[in-house]
């Protein structure tokens, strides 16, 4: 196993005997598949702390049995997608991680919201197996093996027409579990709905399943790209990161927030993984390298920062038994080691230095900027445009973070629940401490772990940019081309160490000799500061519904109750909504439509044997057909 995660040949493990042709249940340990098991290893070791915990929230009312049984289950399942050598073995352990997934999600199936988001996710995930499944029939049919080692470099032997028509089959399928819009609808569903250790595992783990699929596909078997394939990934990447980023904003349930954060990230993911789509295509293999560094840096930061923050938000939600932050507030000083822990994942996730989302975010910019150079078709405009989006989308994700952090953990308790929160047990605390540490350690020594990702380029595009990223004995990341830039975290972290005594300097010069005088907050007049003088987060974000009120289409309902004078109310009810384009646009018009096609197609249950005789004989036709 170490050979192969350091660039030796990949080994391939048996570990049941082959019963049926084309089935073989055999694991690949090469760097591709063993950078992903690291991460399921550093995240699952973290959710496993959190959740010794976590767990007593449910003693008395449900059976942990279950829900340890089922947790662990995706854990080897989704390790063994990560490691199939086959594609049918593949798709079994991609089953079995859905239907256990499906299980931890409706583990409070007593609650209505849990079994929809289920029920939702189910059918999703379905829909995307079903893609998937085609796709590898596809290059069945091209190399007559469903093994790995005869898929790779098969695209430059397949027809245009079936290899065109299995990267899209492979882009929805994979799509699909990723979260990339539109294909995202059960994400913002599933993670709130499900406990909070499932959704730090489906957040921080399960979506990144989809990662590694189009990764697989793409840079192993789908051989050199042509254009438009790399085009669609990075439109997609950006579209979903700056619509996920902000339909977050928009969010006042923490979890949901967090959810739509996710996709995001994964946008962000998708850019560096569709720029190196596209280096390769031009024959850059060196900015290609770098793309997909960018992409899996930024793929094993999102699950550490990510499930860091679902983990923050579920000792919230126990503590106040609300998922809704307008009841929230004032828990710094309840609950100051979730807070700062949260804090950490927050400024990790807006892409500030000297964290890790800074580094891979960095590494994104870097490939993008210089991709402009690399042809001279208006093609590349896509490079800056899609540069100036992550850029955008980083200002939005920092605004985000301060209202999600803020309007949480600061100013006054906003009810009972808040004013009484305790602080999280300790187990759920040191599991939040592991994923903090990994954010500061990724974003201050990234050149140290960038020496993992060397054998994975050298896999999938034969360069190895370790030496190039790294200055100064590692504590400078450059941008491995002459004209990349440079930028040290550490050395940030030192300036910014160095400029702390500036300011306690000047105070005891400046300060000497003066008089502190010491006075109530101004509170416009009243008797004393109240909850209600708060910001809200509908209030905060509210700029932001107003500029983007086209996508947003924002409704908002008032009702106010008057004593004698109709001047001066004596409630306001204040009801703001926003509408999610897609689902109303998209998937409730299509699924009007196939109620309506099940409808006419029930005439064909006609209770007749020999209609389904019939239909069967048909349908063996049709499979001949095909088969010639």
């Amino acid at each position: 196993m170490l050979a192969a995660g350091t660039g030796g040949a990949p080994q391939t493990v048996q570990l049941l005997p082959a019963l049926i042709p084309y089935v073989r249940f055999t694991i690949r340990l090469d760097p591709l598949g063993l950078f992903f098991t690291l991460l399921v290893s550093l995240v699952g070791l973290a959710l496993s702390v959190y959740s010794l915990g976590y767990a007593r929230g449910f003693y008395g009312r449900k059976n942990i049995g279950v829900l340890g049984a089922f947790f662990n289950a995706v854990l080897l399942a989704t390790t063994l997608v990560f490691l199939a050598d086959n594609a049918f073995f593949f798709l079994i352990a991609w089953e079995i991680m859905a239907l256990t997934a499906y299980c931890l999600v409706s583990y409070e199936h007593e609650k209505e919201e849990a079994r929809n988001a289920g029920v939702l996710y189910f059918v999703m995930s379905h829909i995307g197996t079903g893609c998937i499944m085609l796709g590898f029939l596809l290059l069945f049919q091209a190399s007559g093996d469903y093994g790995f080692d005869g898929f790779h470099a098969l695209g430059d032997r397949m027809a245009a027409g079936p290899r065109n028509a299995a990267f899209l089959l492979f882009l929805a399928g994979f799509g699909v579990k990723a979260g990339i819009i539109p294909l995202h609808i059960w994400l913002p569903v599933a993670h709130p709905a499900a406990p909070s250790n499932v959704s730090a595992l489906m957040s921080g783990v399960l979506i990144k399943t989809g990662i590694y699929g189009l990764t697989r596909v793409l840079f192993d078997f789908m051989g050199t790209p042509p254009n438009w394939w790399g085009v669609t990934v990075l439109t997609l990447g950006t579209i979903s990161a700056v619509l996920g980023v902000l339909y977050a904003l928009m969010e006042h349930d923490l979890k949901r927030l967090l959810a739509y954060h996710s996709i995001e990230n994964i946008g962000i993911i998708l850019m560096g993984l569709g720029a190196a789509l596209m280096f390769l295509h031009s024959g850059h293999p060196v900015l290609a390298s770098l793309a997909l560094i960018a992409g899996m840096y930024h793929t094993i930061n999102h699950a550490v920062f990510k499930a860091l923050l679902f983990l923050g938000a579920g000792a919230v939600v126990q503590a106040t038994h609300t998922r809704n932050m307008e009841e929230m507030g004032g828990l710094v000083k309840r609950m100051p080691k979730t807070a700062f822990f949260f804090l950490v994942g927050a400024v990790a996730i807006s892409a500030l230095p000297p964290l890790n989302g800074f580094v891979s975010e960095w590494l994104t910019y870097q490939s993008l900027l210089q991709g402009f150079g690399t042809t001279s078709s208006l093609i590349r405009l896509m490079f800056p445009l899609s540069g100036a989006m992550l850029a955008l989308t980083g200002a939005l994700a920092a605004a985000c973070f301060v209202k999600a952090f803020g309007i949480t953990f600061l100013a006054q308790p906003r009810s009972a629940h808040a004013e009484h929160a305790e602080e999280a047990a300790g187990p759920m605390l040191a599991g939040q401490a592991v994923l903090a540490a990994a954010c500061v350690f990724l974003g201050l020594f990234p050149t140290t772990f960038l020496r993992l990702l060397d054998p994975v380029t050298q896999q999938l595009t034969g360069q190895q940019l370790s030496a190039q990223l790294g200055l100064a004995n590692g504590l400078v990341l450059a941008g491995a081309t002459a004209t990349g830039g440079t930028v040290s975290t550490p050395g940030l972290l030192l300036m910014a160490v160095c400029l702390l005594p500036v300011p306690l300097g000047l105070w005891l010069v400046l300060a000497r000799g003066t008089t502190v005088r010491r006075a109530p907050t101004w509170d416009c007049g009243l008797q004393g500061l109240t909850p209600r003088m708060e910001y809200t987060a509908t209030g905060f974000s509210k700029p932001i519904r107003m500029i983007f009120k086209a996508l947003f289409r924002p409704r908002r309902e008032v009702q106010r109750d008057y004593d004698f004078s109709p001047y001066f109310a004596k409630n306001l009810r204040f009801d703001s909504h926003v509408e999610e384009v897609f689902q109303t646009r998209i998937y409730r018009p299509l699924t009007w439509l196939v109620w309506r096609v099940a409808r006419k197609m029930r005439a064909l249950q006609a209770g007749s044997l020999q209609a389904y005789l019939i239909y069967i004989f048909v349908t063996l036709i049709l499979l001949l057909l095909f088969a010639l």
